[in-house]
C-alpha cells in the first residue's frame, strides 16, 4: 500500500488491511501512530521508581509491548487498540524489569516482611487490618512504618501485574484486568465473571475506601499518582503511600484465598 494510499484511509481500514496483509508500511505507520503511548506509560511507571531505573530504558521495553499489541490486536472484538495497547506496553515494561531484578535486596526484604504480617493479621483476625495493627506487630510507631511504605514502594507497581492461571497458562488472569470501575464492581457484574476473577474483585472490594479509589483512579481512570492527589485533596506522597499500602495489602489478601484454594 502506497504512502499517499495510507494517508486517505481510516485507521479501521488500516487494522483490517494489516490483519490481511501484514504489510510493513501499515505497520510503520502504525508504529509512529502509537509511539507516543510508549512514553506515556513509561511516564507512568517510573513515578516512584529508583534513580537506577533510568526512563529510556523503560522506553525501550515498552516498545517491544507495542510492537506485540500491533501483532496481536484484533479489530473485530471491539475494544479500543489504545486500552489494549497500554495493557502490553505495560506488560512488556514489567517483564523487563522483573528479568533484571532492579529491586535491591533490602527493600524486597522490608516488601515480603510487611506483606507477611499483613497476612498473619488478616488470616488471623479474619478482617482487614488497620496500619496501626501492622505497625504494632512490627514493632513500630505509625510513622516508622509509614516511613517503611514509602522506601519500598517502587515494588508495588509491578504487582498488579501478577498472573493468577485459572487452569493451563492460556487460561489466566491478570490482577490488573480485575480494576474496574466502582459501577463494574457491582455483585451481579462479578457474578459473571469466572471464578479467580471473582475472588480477585472480591479482594479489592474489601480494601479500605481510599484505597481502593486509587487504584480505580491510577489503573482504570489512568491519572497520574499528581492528579489523583489532586481529586483526593492531598499530596502525591500520601497517594503514593496509599497506592503502596492497597498492593501489599491485595497481595496478602491473595496470598490467603490462594491458599484456601489450594
Amino acid at each position: 500500500m502506497s504512502e499517499k494510499i495510507l494517508e486517505n484511509v481510516t485507521e479501521e481500514e488500516l487494522w483490517k488491511e494489516y490483519r490481511k496483509t501484514h504489510d510493513q508500511k501499515i505497520r510503520d505507520t502504525l508504529i509512529r501512530q502509537y509511539a507516543p503511548l510508549v512514553k506515556y506509560v513509561a511516564g507512568k511507571i517510573s513515578v516512584g521508581m529508583p534513580h537506577n531505573v533510568d526512563f529510556d530504558d523503560l522506553v525501550g521495553f515498552g516498545v517491544f509491548g507495542l510492537f506485540d499489541a500491533i501483532e496481536k490486536f484484533d479489530p473485530e472484538k471491539h475494544v479500543k487498540f489504545k486500552t489494549y495497547a497500554v495493557t502490553r506496553i505495560r506488560g512488556a515494561i514489567f517483564d523487563e524489569l522483573r528479568s533484571i531484578d532492579w529491586v535491591p535486596r533490602s527493600v524486597r526484604q522490608k516488601t515480603r516482611e510487611i506483606e507477611d504480617t499483613m497476612q498473619h493479621l488478616e488470616s488471623s483476625l479474619g478482617r482487614s487490618v488497620t496500619d496501626e495493627e501492622v505497625a504494632k506487630a512490627m514493632n513500630m510507631s505509625l510513622a516508622q512504618y509509614n516511613q517503611m511504605v514509602l522506601k519500598v514502594r517502587g515494588t508495588s507497581i509491578l504487582s498488579l501485574n501478577d498472573v493468577w492461571y485459572a487452569g493451563d497458562e492460556n487460561d489466566s488472569v491478570c490482577i490488573q484486568d480485575s480494576i474496574e470501575s466502582p459501577v463494574s464492581l457491582q455483585p451481579e457484574t462479578i457474578a459473571e465473571k469466572d471464578e479467580i476473577r471473582r475472588v480477585i474483585a472480591e479482594a479489592i472490594r474489601e480494601l479500605p475506601e481510599k484505597e481502593q479509589k486509587v487504584l480505580v483512579l491510577y489503573y482504570y481512570e489512568d491519572l497520574t499518582l499528581k492528579e489523583i492527589g489532586k481529586v483526593l485533596e492531598v499530596t502525591e506522597s500520601r497517594i503514593s503511600q496509599l497506592h503502596t499500602k492497597a498492593i501489599m495489602r491485595l497481595r496478602s489478601k491473595l496470598t490467603n484465598i490462594k491458599k484456601g484454594i489450594m
